[in-house]
């Protein structure tokens, strides 16, 4: 999606929850997205869950760090962190 149309979504999502009052599930690995408009965050790593929580619990938690940005203390010429 180029920048336009996520913010478009990002309000039809708000719309939805708000003014239908219907609950959205929402699978989405833009992490602006993820974090702009979820209450809950259920982070998977390899399907696996690593982590659930509010976006700011979720943000800071290690193991999600560690899945999504790698070792900081490991090159990536050693393998940290994913593809």
């Amino acid at each position: 999606m180029n920048p336009t149309e996520k913010i478009e979504l990002m309000k039809l999502i708000q719309f939805i929850k708000e003014k239908l009052r219907i609950s959205v599930l929402l699978v989405e690995h833009d992490m602006q997205v993820v974090m702009g408009i979820c209450e809950r965050v259920v982070v998977l790593d390899h399907g696996v869950k690593i982590a659930e929580g509010s976006p700011e619990q979720v943000r800071s938690d290690s193991k999600v760090i560690e899945a999504y940005l790698g070792d900081k203390h490991l090159k990536p010429e050693d393998g940290a962190g994913h593809p």
